[in-house]
């Protein structure tokens, strides 16, 4: 068994939970995997039981509960090398670019919010979210040209390309062009775990009213390859 718990949400819903999630299985690290599924609009009360913002992601680790994908990032950099990248310029390029991704786009989150199982032809982009995709298509090209690729930061997994694993899904989900940028996100998709989380997402038979109102908003549903 491992020291670690892993508390998340909803696989076809949650970005936050698949950062530290696909942090953990992209480097190997082993944790017992608990969701706590969106069971109504408001979860805070009963997601209080285990971490203090009402939230998830939650680690709980040695009597701990570290919460926040990036504290979790940052917890589990001080317990594992491969966090974040070996070379200098790309941990500091890394780190920039996971703290922004954490902090900014919300024209983005906003929009297009994350539904693994569904297409979408989206409604015409707000001016903020035409900068949000556009700044990611720069965020990407550069890390793949500056660190030569396949990863954002270089030829190995790191933290930077976990925060942006969901940022995958929803590139997808509604078609969103991000240039060069595309052969990082045909690459994290791939992945095993990123394949694992997907088809536990369209196997799940929850469905939350406000998740799906919201992608209602966001545009056309062409495709749902939801199976339950």
């Amino acid at each position: 068994m491992s020291d670690y718990c892993l508390i998340t949400a909803n696989r076809n819903y949650s970005s936050w939970s698949l950062r530290p999630w696909m942090l953990m299985r992209g480097l190997g690290i082993v944790f017992e995997d608990r969701i706590e599924p969106f069971a109504q609009p408001v979860n805070y009360d009963a997601f209080r039981s285990f971490s203090p913002t009402g939230q998830v992601p939650a680690l709980l680790h040695e009597g701990r509960t570290i919460y926040d994908s990036l504290g979790i990032a940052l917890y589990l950099a001080d317990r594992h090398d491969a966090v974040w990248p070996a070379d200098p310029d790309a941990r500091a390029w890394a780190q920039c670019a996971a703290a922004e991704m954490h902090s900014g786009f919300a024209a983005l989150r906003n929009d297009c919010t994350m539904n693994v199982g569904v297409r979408v032809t989206p409604k015409p982009m707000s001016d903020a979210l035409k900068a949000n995709v556009t700044r990611i298509r720069e965020v990407f090209e550069q890390g793949l040209a500056r660190f030569g690729g396949p990863w954002l930061a270089g030829s190995q997994f790191s933290a930077v390309d976990a925060f942006f694993a969901p940022v995958a899904f929803r590139i997808r989900t509604y078609g969103l062009d991000v240039g060069a940028g595309q052969a990082w996100v045909d690459h994290i998709l791939a992945h095993p775990a990123m394949r694992d989380w997907e088809e536990q997402a369209l196997a799940e038979s929850w469905r939350e009213e406000s998740h799906e109102e919201e992608l209602a908003a966001a545009g056309s549903i062409i495709a749902d390859y939801r199976t339950a």
